[in-house]
């Protein structure tokens, strides 16, 4: 952008002051509401998602400086949330995606779990064999450590972090023992949402987590 198209420092500073009226307009509808579906306080929290947007952006245009907070917009926020206003049970959802980057550090890193489970004493016909196979060498990875340790250390394993989501899903019961194991995320429902962690490439450079809550009804900003 040239210096001519940039937004004057008078221009920013209209807009801070627009964000903290917008905050000052939130605030009183949440002190004000009258339930959990108050027009009011979409109508409020809209407005400071929309302020807050041009802030940022003429922020940038002018001082090349972002938020230290994102506030998610009206087209790309959860719905509105529908979901029990004190919920007895959760469900925890969670995608992460990996591109196998090295496929001699992961067959070498499941290999040496596979000789560490046979024994000092097995013998080299009992220690199963991963060999050339990644299909098997993930099956030995995944079934040694959890998820969330193969996250934090997914470069020894060979693995590059791909896109991930995380929704924490709110319910009025538990489900049955066993019940969902056939179709784990067929029954999600984003309208049950409490809130939302995604992490991709797409939102900075430093792959800063992106957080969605599921509208002032529960998470509040």
């Amino acid at each position: 952008m040239s210096d001519a198209a940039q937004p004057t420092a008078a221009e920013v500073r209209a807009a801070a002051e627009a964000v903290k009226a917008a905050i000052d307009r939130h605030l009183d509808a949440v002190e004000r509401r009258t339930g959990d579906d108050d027009p009011a306080v979409y109508e409020a929290f809209n407005g400071l998602a929309a302020a807050a947007e041009v802030y940022d952006e003429l922020l940038y245009d002018r001082y090349d400086e972002v938020t230290p907070f994102e506030i998610p917009g009206a087209d790309d926020s959860l719905p509105p949330y529908a979901g029990p206003a004190e919920p007895s049970a959760l469900s925890v959802l969670i995608r992460r995606d990996y591109v196998v980057a090295e496929p001699p550090r992961l067959l070498a890193q499941a290999q040496r779990l596979a000789d560490l489970d046979a024994g000092p004493g097995a013998s080299k016909d009992t220690t199963p064999v991963v060999g050339t196979s990644v299909h098997a060498a993930l099956g030995v990875l995944f079934g040694e450590y959890e998820p969330d340790e193969i996250a934090s250390r997914h470069k020894e394993f060979g693995l590059e972090e791909g896109d991930s989501t995380l929704w924490v899903s709110a319910g009025e019961t538990p489900p049955e023992p066993g019940e969902w194991l056939g179709a784990p995320f067929e029954d999600a429902d984003p309208e049950l949402v409490v809130c939302r962690f995604d992490v991709s490439a797409v939102f900075d450079e430093e792959d800063e987590p992106d957080e969605d809550f599921a509208g002032p009804a529960v998470g509040g900003l």
